[in-house]
């Protein structure tokens, strides 16, 4: 990478020990197209030198890179270990969840693990309790229940938040379905928000908060992919001075049930408008469910139902070695898996996950889930997926966790110590 030649060519000085620079994560990650458009680098650089490219929506450097390390460092898809961030599991979630064991409390003492096996990965994950919701007021446009957006409207009007972190309709007429990242601080902006865009938005760029009318000390509720969830735990579970992203504002996470997302311009414009010629400007909803990419108009017309792996070309690389549909790192998971048809499967995965459905239950009708295998499955489906991808790109032996030292070293020809270990 020329950034890194230029390095090596700048002078005779010693390099200090223990640096990874941004070129390293962009060799490593960026330009192996690896990037899962999370937002965590841009989050974490205490000299706010990462920035959004605009024609790309990939990282880039704004300014002079530190060589702090802490980019590559949080990564999902560099140094970042996220399997990390995962609270023990709840005993014995590989079965339904009966009655009595609904709510229930995991060992704290649980040892660090791998994902292919050991009690905190196992089974749902943290589970402290498990709902089927759904919005008692379905707002317009809402994904499945309208859950998301009743809680925070919820959480909103009982002064629970200041702000909700969510993806909002881009305001370019030439970018028809694509979800730009926004903080939403009324509960007329939630509503405004809501449904479902399968684009990665660099949503935890956004904590840069400076742009918006909040108080000094925010309190942010973050909806996000378990990507950027896991980036947002990290960098919270191990504090950082992060510039001007107020990383310490977010109070709240709601992981979205998530196997992959896409890249805007492949499936919007190649995929839909083109090859399949949808008009997008007549689309009232674009839903992926049992397996399937529906695309519905406002005068309720399917315009596109078939199978997502027809659409495999379009994802984001990067989401194939994620192991995390459930979003564990999450105080609550979120999505139509487990479900009727019109409901919202909700994992309450921490305390502070419990005092948010608390306090929004006026806004929302809940009983028990569905199909807790119907998430198992998937999430069983999930993990062979990423081990497969991970033995496919990375491992010539066949070993589920690479080699951290010669994953680097492929990449970018040195090796530095990341915050959470691979092993």
């Amino acid at each position: 990478m020329k950034q890194y030649e230029l390095r090596e060519q700048m002078n005779s000085i010693t390099e200090p020990p223990g640096k990874t620079w941004f070129w390293e994560l962009a060799a490593g990650v960026i330009d192996a197209d690896r990037c899962i458009q999370c937002g965590t680098c841009v989050a974490v650089c205490p000299s706010n030198s990462i920035g959004v490219n605009e024609e790309t929506n990939l990282p880039e450097l704004i300014k002079m890179c530190t060589g702090c390390s802490q980019c590559w460092s949080y990564c999902p898809r560099g140094g970042l270990r996220y399997e990390a961030t995962w609270p023990p599991s709840t005993p014995e979630t590989d079965v339904p969840i009966p009655e009595e064991n609904l709510v229930t409390r995991p060992d704290p003492g649980d040892a660090y693990w791998k994902i292919t096996g050991g009690d905190p990965g196992a089974g749902l994950g943290r589970v402290l309790e498990a709902y089927a919701v759904r919005a008692a007021r379905r707002p317009d446009g809402a994904q499945d229940g309208g859950a998301v957006s009743a809680l925070l409207c919820g959480l909103l009007d009982a002064g629970a938040i200041d702000g909700a972190l969510v993806s909002k309709p881009s305001d370019d007429p030439n970018e028809p379905w694509k979800g730009v990242a926004t903080i939403a601080t009324t509960a007329a902006e939630v509503r405004a928000a809501a449904g479902s865009f399968y684009n990665q938005t660099m949503a935890l760029a956004e904590l840069d908060l400076s742009t918006y009318a909040l108080p000094p000390k925010p309190r942010i509720a973050t909806v996000g992919t378990p990507c950027e969830v896991q980036g947002l735990a990290a960098m919270q579970l191990r504090k950082w001075p992060t510039g001007a992203h107020r990383v310490d504002a977010v109070v709240l996470t709601v992981a979205l049930l998530c196997t992959k997302s896409f890249d805007y311009e492949k499936l919007i414009v190649d995929e839909l408008e083109r090859r399949r010629v949808v008009d997008m400007e007549r689309v009232s909803k674009i839903d992926v469910i049992r397996g399937r990419l529906i695309v519905e108009y406002a005068d309720g017309a399917i315009a596109v139902d078939e199978p997502i792996k027809e659409f495999h070309g379009a994802a984001l690389k990067g989401c194939d070695e994620c192991a995390d549909f459930l979003g564990r790192s999450a105080d609550i998971s979120v999505g139509s898996v487990g479900s009727s048809d019109g409901w919202t499967s909700l994992l309450v995965r921490s305390d502070r996950g419990r005092e948010a459905v608390e306090r929004a239950r006026g806004s929302l009708d809940i009983r028990h889930l569905d199909d807790p295998q119907a998430l198992l499955r998937l999430d069983a489906f999930d993990r062979r997926t990423a081990v497969e991808a991970l033995e496919r790109n990375f491992d010539p032996d066949g070993s589920f966790f690479i080699d951290f030292a010669s994953h680097v070293k492929n990449y970018t020809g040195s090796y530095r110590a990341p915050v959470f270990l691979r092993h």
